[in-house]
């Protein structure tokens, strides 16, 4: 009998750490390298959150919380969805947990069963199929191509869609592609899952605040109302208001989903740290205008970004509507020989060359479920972009 559970064996590491881990190496080694592999904004967490949680841990707010959130937060976050996406919840509707990827892993340890699938809509998030892999799901990946601008098609999910679907994961704006669903694409997709009654969504909305241009968003059970009891909406503050490391995540459904994943947490782990949830407090409630900067910083680094890639040789990058990410494809650099004598055969080749001849960081398409793509996000300064991108075009200008 093994030491090790069989668990392990159905699940792959994520690529996007295995990839920033190697960029710091290089670093650390003295290699010139720049980073475009990680999802985390480069701002600094707003100063009026920084001082709610100092505030909270001069009060001594430093004890055990209720295990799916103190209730001034539970309060601050069925008020957002109210505010902003026109959906009433209660707050005990509502659930906190340690960033986004936990109130996901919940949501599926409380409600897959061996056999049961999970549609996920591919390029995805790497961790999606490996969370639905650890709690005995089956992924059901459905391809979404650059022609299709990376948005699952109703046709498409309609196949997809079995006796055996207990969920559907939608991501707008996505990691890794950007890529937003307008309101009549989403009610296209919303259509289809009408006419499916036991297959559940889980809308992963953690972008929601940064999309570009006129555009606008919206999250399924605002779309469709008849999907509100069987839909759970995830958010969180790691990426609107510069929080990924206070680990802040939160979602709001039906109160017998919510109590099952408040049944889960309370083994796991007993709920979120205490301060971190006294500043996203302040963040939901607080003032906004931090946003307006943010969208525009990362609306400018996108343009740059796409417009230097498209100037490449051998790459096609469409303009995502949100997110801070593009996924150029690198499909007519397949087959081609690096300057090294290396003949480049997948998406994982071209961002490994890249990252020995010119430094630059990123992520291979294929980690993400559809390539031959790679992932760079546009979270760093323009300087670092516009060097990034001269490299880019530099190694793609000496592939034979």
């Amino acid at each position: 009998m093994g030491f090790l559970s069989d668990a392990l064996s159905r699940i792959k590491p994520s690529a996007t750490i295995v990839i920033t881990q190697k960029a710091r190496d290089l670093k650390a080694q003295g290699r010139d390298v720049i980073s475009l592999s990680v999802g985390e904004p480069d701002f600094d967490t707003p100063d009026n959150v920084k001082e709610a949680a100092i505030a909270a841990v001069r009060r001594g707010e430093t004890k055990y919380t209720p295990v799916a959130g103190i209730v001034p937060l539970r309060e601050a976050i069925a008020a957002k969805f109210k505010r902003e996406n026109g959906l009433e919840y209660k707050p005990s509707q509502t659930i906190v947990c340690t960033g986004g990827k936990q109130v996901i892993y919940n949501a599926l340890l409380a409600t897959i069963n061996p056999g049961d699938e999970v549609i996920v809509p591919a390029p995805y998030w790497v961790s999606y199929p490996e969370m639905v892999g650890l709690c005995g799901g089956t992924a059901v990946t459905v391809d979404c191509t650059i022609e299709q601008n990376f948005k699952l098609q109703p046709d498409a999910l309609e196949r997809a869609i079995t006796p055996r679907t207990k969920w559907v994961i939608l991501n707008s704006p996505s990691n890794p592609t950007g890529a937003a669903y307008s309101r009549a694409e989403m009610k296209a997709i919303t259509d289809v899952l009408m006419r499916h009654p036991h297959v559940w969504v889980l809308t992963d909305d953690m972008y929601e605040h940064l999309t570009y241009g006129d555009f606008e968003f919206v999250t399924p059970a605002q779309v469709e109302p008849g999907l509100y009891d069987r839909t759970l909406t995830m958010n969180g503050v790691s990426k609107s208001y510069a929080m990924t490391g206070w680990r802040i995540g939160y979602a709001a459904g039906p109160e017998h989903l919510i109590k099952a994943m408040d049944f889960v947490q309370g083994q796991q782990t007993s709920g979120a740290c205490s301060i971190a949830q006294w500043a996203a407090v302040e963040a939901l409630n607080g003032p906004q205008d931090h946003l307006k900067v943010f969208k525009k910083a990362f609306e400018e680094r996108r343009d740059l970004v796409v417009s230097m890639l498209n100037q490449s040789k051998y790459l096609r990058c469409p303009t995502p509507e949100g997110a801070f990410y593009v996924y150029p494809s690198c499909a007519e650099a397949m087959g081609k020989t690096t300057p090294s004598g290396k003949v480049l055969m997948t998406d994982e080749d071209f961002v490994s060359e890249l990252l020995e001849a010119e430094g630059v960081a990123a992520v291979h398409g294929s980690s993400f479920g559809l390539g031959p793509n790679f992932r760079i996000s546009y979270a760093t300064s323009n300087t670092a972009l516009e060097e990034a991108c001269n490299r880019i075009q530099r190694f793609c200008g000496s592939l034979r």
